[in-house]
């Protein structure tokens, strides 16, 4: 009886085995055969490309190739590194060893190979080599745009920028070719091929403007080198929709080569600081405090000042102890009888402080929030910051009243230039944007609409504001980026640099926001000088600047004069 029971359970071992092979490991060991006898090949997607606005390629591909080995099928592993070395200009002895190893099917010996090195060894027509399409990215404007475009991997995925942030839509999806070989991976005679094609990635259509993009590049070096700056950024947008027209940071590096064997070198010149960075902004920010008071005056708030006030003509506040003093000695009596006008003219400290002040913080703030500070813009790019803002509840007035000309608050100059925008636009604040469109099946770029996020301040508070930033460069501090023939508006800033909580002794920021025309703005602009050598005010430093980028833009929209 015993025997009988272990027959009957080994029986059953052998039928359980048989099942588990046939019913749940059959699938694996299918593959796993299927695998030997046969080899692929893999055909590359092409990545997407990056348009300008108009059309142009600002990242494209390049067709290279990659080498690969079936070590198995080479009959004369000699005379193979030879001739691959010869081609493609490798060492031979590290090919042959490459090719030489045990155990692997296959081995890749060069990637992004150039076409006409790979027609060279074509014509050796070697057994067991075998080529793939790879592609390279070709950035054609080289360092332009470096920042936000970003760059890929040798495998072609998107590792900063935009190839990051878009990378699934350019990425596209490989294909492959499949043919039999036998047990040792080589070719079988009439070999059975299938071909599965690659799926392309889709192109996009950027905002950005590249004639724009270069002409601002090209001012923003000169500032660079002639005021020994530490770095310089301009951001050019349209205020009426935030399309990101173009934008600057330099020194930069060129996106063909890039310098990935310094880290620290890579990291510091591919920051998109317009967008990741934060200072305190100096008296740019008087725009929004100005706008802040004309809305208010206009809903009836005792608490702001009509544009015809009066301001007091000291050139000192005292708050909370604290002295707070106008840049200006008051020669001549320049700051006498200053209405809100005269102080964006003058760029008066002690007027916005009174501003600030009367309004009070929880006004303020608000107004602050509308303008988008303390919180990200929401463009299309990684790792905006949000800036910095003291909390509300820990506000004291020598705080606010420092807040009120640029002070005690830091921000993006992204921040700083949808703000700017938003207040001189008509009071609309939209979502900035670096993506205008994606190709469809077709070819056809389907445009991304504006995203209007809030409506800041009344088109009446917009019109007045816009009208008195006209008046800073016809006759106030910005007058260096006057243009004959065109309205121009604006404001200078320069911001002292703190390092360890203290004042850095001779460090400035200096700073101009310019749009035109003034009555109905279509471009505006932000220049940032970090650490001019010499002269550092950004009446003399950013505004010539902003001027060239304006007429630079005037001569190839071919834009006339007002009449």
């Amino acid at each position: 009886m015993s025997a009988s029971l272990a027959i009957a359970f080994i029986f059953c071992v052998i039928a359980g085995r048989f099942f588990y092979i046939q019913a749940i490991w059959g699938r694996e060991l299918v593959l796993k055969a299927t695998d030997q006898w046969n080899r692929e090949i893999p055909v590359i997607a092409s990545r997407g490309l990056i348009r300008d606005r108009n059309g142009s390629v600002i990242a494209g591909n390049e067709n290279t190739y990659s080498v690969f080995v079936r070590p198995n099928a080479v009959e004369d592993k000699n005379y193979c590194a030879a001739a691959i070395a010869g081609a493609l200009g490798l060492d031979g002895d590290a090919v042959f060893q490459k090719i030489s190893r045990k155990g692997v099917s296959e081995v890749t010996v060069a990637a992004h190979v150039a076409a006409g090195d790979v027609e060279k060894l074509v014509a050796c027509d070697i057994d067991g080599v075998y080529y793939a399409r790879d592609n390279t990215r070709l950035y054609p404007y080289g360092e332009a745009l470096c920042q936000v475009l970003g760059f890929t991997s040798t495998d072609g995925s998107g590792i900063s920028g935009l190839e990051k942030y878009y990378d699934a839509l350019l990425s596209g999806k490989n294909g492959e070719i499949m043919y039999t070989t036998d047990i040792v991976g080589v070719e079988t005679e009439n070999a059975a091929v299938v071909y599965a094609p690659a799926e392309d990635g889709s192109s996009v259509m950027l905002t950005v403007d590249a004639r724009i993009q270069l002409a601002a590049e090209q001012v923003m070096r000169e500032v660079y080198y002639s005021c020994g700056a530490k770095a310089v950024s301009c951001i050019v947008l349209d205020p009426q929709t935030f399309e990101i027209l173009a934008l600057v940071n330099y020194p930069s590096y060129d996106l063909n080569d890039v310098p990935k064997d310094d880290t620290d070198l890579l990291n510091a010149l591919s920051r998109n600081r317009l967008v990741v960075d934060i200072y305190e902004p100096g008296s740019t920010f008087k725009i929004i405090t100005a706008a802040a008071d004309i809305e208010e005056y206009l809903k009836g708030n005792s608490a702001a000042f009509s544009p015809e006030h009066i301001f007091n003509s000291s050139r000192t506040r005292s708050v909370d102890g604290t002295t707070i003093k106008c840049w200006s000695d008051h020669k001549n009596g320049k700051h006498s009888n200053q209405t809100l006008a005269a102080a964006l003219n003058n760029s008066c400290n002690p007027c916005f402080t009174d501003i600030a002040l009367s309004l009070g913080v929880d006004t303020f703030y608000g107004y602050l929030s509308a303008f988008g500070f303390g919180n990200v813009t929401g463009i299309d790019f990684s790792g905006e910051a949000v800036g910095m803002l003291l909390p509300q509840s820990m506000v004291r007035d020598c705080d606010l009243a420092r807040m009120g000309f640029g002070q005690t608050v830091a921000v993006t100059g992204l921040q700083l230039a949808c703000a700017a925008a938003a207040a001189v636009n008509g009071g609309n604040y939209y979502v900035p944007r670096l993506l205008k469109g994606v190709a469809g099946e077709d070819g056809v770029f389907e445009e991304v609409s504006p995203v209007l996020k809030s409506k800041v301040i009344s088109e009446e508070a917009s019109r007045m504001l816009a009208e008195m930033l006209e008046g800073v460069v016809t006759e106030g501090s910005g007058k260096n980026a006057y243009i004959e023939g065109y309205k121009v508006g604006g404001k200078t800033g320069t911001a002292q640099k703190y390092e360890d909580g203290k004042i850095a002794v001779g460090k400035y920021v200096s700073s101009f926001i310019g749009f035109f025309p003034s009555d109905a703005p279509e471009y505006l602009a932000l220049i940032t000088v970090d650490e001019p050598q010499g002269a550092y005010y950004g009446s003399t430093v950013a505004a010539p600047a902003a001027k060239s980028v304006f007429e630079s833009i005037i001569a190839l929209k071919n834009i006339r004069p007002y009449e």
